[in-house]
Order: C-alpha cells, then structure tokens, then sequence
C-alpha cells in the first residue's frame, strides 16, 4: 500500500450488484479511500501499476449524477463441455470528468467502444474483458472518470448463432472481410451484379425503377448479365400477373400502375385551368414513394406524356387539404452523366410545365444517421427526417466527395469537397418545426400518424403493402474500420423524446449525398458528426439546382428511414419509410395557407 499516494487516482475495479441473471461492476478513477484500506485490495504493481481491485463483493453506492451515455451489445457463450450457446448483454455506462464537453461525449465512448470490442482483440473471457477495459481506461482515456459494466444472460440454446465457432469462446456479431456478399444478420454491403441471380422480382423492380420510362428485353439481359430467353420468360410470368405491360411491340416493357384504366397518354400535357393550376409540386424518384404521395392525394388525373426519345414524364395532380398539388417520378437519380441529365431535365421540365409551382418538396427515402448513444439524436428505421438548417448555418443540403490525396501527400483526417443549398425562404421548415413540437407536446396533434394509417389502408386495397415491418427488423451495427462491424442495441432513455412503440419520430436537420461517402460507415460518421447531417439520400444534387435555377425560393426535402445508408440499401423498410415521408407532407401542406391568388 505504502507505494500508492491515497491523493493519486487510480483505476480502482469493485464488484457490485449481482442478481440470479446479472452482475455489475464498477471501474472508476479515483484515489484509494479510506473505507477502501479496510477491504481485501489487490494493488498491482509493474506494468499495472495504479489498478486497484476490491476482491470483496461490496454494495456499490449509486452514483448521484446519471451515467452520461451507454453502449449496449450482445456476445454468445458458448460452454466446452454442454455445448450450449447462451446470448449475454454487455451494458457500459459511461460518466466523464467535467472537462469533457456534451458534444465530445458520444465520440469519446464510441472510441473506447471501438477499441474494446476489436475483433482480433476481444478478450475471450471476463477477466480479459474487464482487465481491458481497465488499462483502456488508464492508458488511453484519462477524460473517462467511471465505467460501470452490466453482464446480464438472455437465454440459452442448443443452436449456434448464424455464425459457428469453436467451443469455449465468444461469438460477436462481426462482419467479414475479404469479397462482399450478403450475409444474413450482417450489414447490407454491395454485390456485383455477377453475383445477383435474375428473377422476376429483380426485373419487376428494375421497370419500377426506370418508370415512366419502357425498359427493353435487351438492356434488362445485359444489366443482369443474363440470357435474353430467360428475361423474357421472367417478364411473361409478371405480364401474366399483371404487373407490367409491352410497349412499342414486345421489346419493351412498363410498369402497369394502380388505375391503369384513368391513366391518359399523351404527346403534350393539356391545358390546365388556372383554377386547377398547381402550385405545390412534389417530386419522387422510387415507384412506392410515387404510390406513397399519391395515396394522400384527393380528386386525381393522372398524365404519362409518352416519348420515344429522350425522357417520358408522368404528372399526377390532385388535391391536398386546400392546394393544388402535381407529383411527377425522376426516372432515375445519381451522378451517372445519364442520370444527371435526365433528373435535372425533368425537374425543368416539371416546372416549365406547370409556371403556377412556388413550392417544391422532394419526399421519399434516406438513410438516416444512428447515434449509438444519445437516444434523443438517435434516428431509426421509420423515421423520418426533414431539410432544415442548424443555425446560424442556413443550409439544408449538402453534396459531398472525398477530396483526393495529392501524390506524395499524407491525409489522416479527411477532406471533403461540398456544395450546399439554402432556400431563400424557410417558410416550410418553420412549417415542419412547428409541427414536429406540437405533435412531442400532444400525440393528437401528430394527424402524420393518422395519414399513414389511413394510406396503409387506401393502399392495401389496391393490392400492395406499406404496413410497418417488425421493430425486430431494425438492426443496428456500429463500424470498427474495414469491413469488421458489430450489433448494438438501440440507444434508450426516457418516453420525453417524443418516440411511440410503431410510430415515426420526426428530425429536423440537413440531409447529405454523395456515394463514396456514405457508402463508407466511417466516413459517413465523421462526415455527419462535422456538419451535422441526420441523414443521406440517392443523391438528388442535381434535382435542386434544376429548383435553384428555377428560382423557386421555398423547398423541402423529407426523407422517410429506410436503412442506415442512402435509403436505397433495405427493401424491406422502403414502403412504410416512404409512407412515413409522404404522410407528414401532407400534415405540411395542410398546414400551409391559401395565398391570394387561390
């Protein structure tokens, strides 16, 4: 004893609470007390100088202040000599000296999160776990003033996890590293389209994709690398069932749309009324975010303005509350030169079209941005996020790349290259705020909710589903650098941030693009940790600068949360997330005055 100064900190590990299922201990820096001298200590010296360890299981005295963030992930035990597998909650709940600022927290426990759990790293019993989380907390995180750990046993079972493993060690849900490919439970990564085996749902979603726009036999046999005989007895099986039509013979084929018998054709769009003029217009580029906006839309005619050259068009207009409203479908979106053109020429199209549009809001899909510990900033599948700024910034959108290395040069932070946009006029994001804190002060009040049920219906009749997937379904991994990932578990905390059981909660905050950004975890953290995004999308840059250009001074983007990507990646979540989306635009534009011309 007489070689540790009591004045000194130290790491000092105490057992605490211990249940039939769980146990708590607690790592904390401090100076060896009194009440401390009278347990039975070990004080390590050597190469552990100043860790301390209470070798009596002691009552731990609740900490007055409420632990700052928490980390929660799963391991499975697996016994050498019964063989079963029992699946184990591992919860660390951080406390941080005062020097640590609010914003610093979340980065700080993420770190020592990462470095705990590194995959060819992770101690393979408790004493190694907790021995880590010691020389951790002592080497490289002087800012962390207690740790507290909770092991709780969730079951067991005779089965291995979707991953096998040797007898007697731990199983942690990582990703794998050599040639991407789907593996069931991990995190969605890119397949080569070598990979992709055709199939009618393949194909059907590749003619919803391209819509209004005719897809040929010939570009679907060569984009799925497949036999045109294959793809064109796949498309008979989807003619058959009505879910798609020929065009221009049979070497092209389209989506048949809900109402197909309303649906007009026509070479040029008729003369609108100025009574029925729009002047809310809506743009959409994945088919069940069309489907989604359409459903909240009363008294429709739909228009396909159909052409063999160049773009075909597709205007639905209708009403929403009191307002005209036209929702038209980008036939494609991304930085192809292809897909740049043809969004940016529909969108120019659009408003060309219809000269009476002031406003303009881009509704469908995103990924959002999870926050593994604050769940107040946590953004989950189902949500959903709306373009707004953070002062005194006043942007809402931002297209982002990886600024390249110049040859010889080093770059261990990244550097992005950006373009943003800021609407002359936020009228609709003070909208959206306004509306967001009526409906966390009075669930009533969030009539978003009451549109989605009523969509989930309306749709449902004709056929298709948008009905929430399971909350099972939600999966949450963290990246540890590479391509090694781990399951978390959602952050929580207290009902005051606004979240239902099976209800979105809505984020206001800028949204990002760019592919090699948010294809990266990594990147994609830094990047929305910098700028504050909540959430990224297919990349509609060129969309708004065709609404800039068009000198339309009040746009909205809101994005329902369909993965933890751009919302492009999980099928699954896209039909209720765009619904989501959809069903607070229309709580928008009700909200949203006549203007004198109405």
């Amino acid at each position: 004893m007489q070689e540790n100064s009591q004045d000194q900190d130290q790491i000092i590990m105490t057992p605490g609470k211990r249940t039939a299922n769980s146990t708590t201990i607690v790592v904390e820096r401090r100076p060896i007390a009194i009440k401390d001298q009278q347990q039975n200590l070990h004080v390590a010296g050597g190469a552990h100088k100043g860790i301390v360890i209470n070798k009596n299981t002691v009552a731990v005295e609740d900490d007055p202040t409420p632990a700052h963030l928490s980390l929660e992930f799963c391991v499975y035990l697996v016994s050498a000599a019964t063989n079963m597998h029992t699946k184990e909650s591992r919860q660390l709940r951080f406390w941080f000296k005062e020097v640590v600022s609010e914003s610093d927290q979340p980065k700080v426990a993420q770190e020592f999160f990462k470095q705990l759990v590194a995959p060819f790293e992770f101690p393979r019993d408790y004493v190694g776990f907790i021995k880590k989380i010691m020389k951790l907390m002592q080497q490289d995180y002087p800012t962390l003033r207690k740790i507290e750990v909770e092991l709780k046993q969730l079951g067991q079972s005779t089965q291995p996890p979707p991953d096998a493993a040797k007898k007697g060690t731990i199983l942690i849900s990582v990703g794998i590293k050599g040639k991407p490919k789907k593996v069931k439970g991990m995190m969605d990564q890119d397949v080569s389209l070598t990979e992709i085996e055709v199939t009618s749902s393949r194909l059907l979603e590749m003619i919803e994709s391209a819509y209004p726009n005719p897809l040929s036999v010939t570009e679907m046999a060569q984009q799925t690398h497949s036999e045109k005989s294959k793809v064109f007895l796949l498309l008979s099986e989807l003619q058959a069932s009505g879910l798609v039509k020929t065009v221009n013979g049979n070497e092209s084929f389209t989506r048949v749309v809900q109402n197909e018998n309303k649906v007009k054709v026509v070479k040029q769009m008729p003369k609108i009324v100025k009574a029925k003029q729009p002047t809310i217009a809506i743009i959409t580029s994945q088919y069940c975010e069309k489907l989604a906006v359409d459903a909240m839309m009363d008294d429709q005619e739909t228009f396909v303005r159909y052409t063999t050259v160049g773009e075909s068009n597709i205007y639905t207009l209708g009403n929403i509350g009191q307002h005209r409203v036209v929702c038209t479908k980008l036939p494609t979106v991304g930085h192809t030169r292809e897909a740049l053109i043809a969004s940016g020429s529909t969108t120019t199209r659009l408003l060309g079209t219809f000269q009476a549009v002031e406003f303009v809001i881009l509704v469908g899909l995103g990924g959002g941005v999870p926050h593994y510990t604050d769940h107040a900033r946590h953004v989950r599948l189902g949500d959903v996020v709306v373009s707004s700024p953070i002062p005194p910034n006043k942007d809402i959108y931002t297209y982002c790349e990886l600024e390249p290395v110049k040859e010889g040069q080093t770059q261990n932070t990244p550097v992005y290259e950006t373009k943003s946009w800021a609407p002359p006029t936020l009228l609709l994001q003070e909208i959206s705020s306004r509306l967001k804190t009526q409906g966390e002060e009075d669930p009533s009040q969030a009539v978003w909710n009451d549109y989605i049920a009523d969509g989930i219906i309306k749709l449902s009749k004709d056929g298709v589903n948008f009905a929430r997937p399971s909350e099972d379904t939600d999966k949450l991994y963290m990246s540890l650098g590479g391509s090694d990932v781990i399951e978390v578990t959602h952050p929580t905390g207290s009902s005051e941030n606004g979240r239902q059981t099976g209800k979105p909660v809505i984020h206001l905050g800028p949204i990002a693009a760019g592919r090699q950004v948010s294809k990266d975890d990594q990147l994609r953290q830094d990047f929305a940790t910098r700028f504050g995004i909540l959430a990224f999308d297919m990349e509609y840059d060129a969309v708004i600068e065709s609404v800039y250009g068009n000198r339309k001074d009040s746009y909205l983007i809101v994005r329902g949360i369909a993965d933890y990507k751009d919302g492009s990646r999980k099928k699954e979540w896209q039909p209720y997330a765009s619904l989501a989306a959809a069903a607070f635009t229309k709580a928008v534009i009700c909200s949203m005055t006549l203007s004198n011309d109405d």
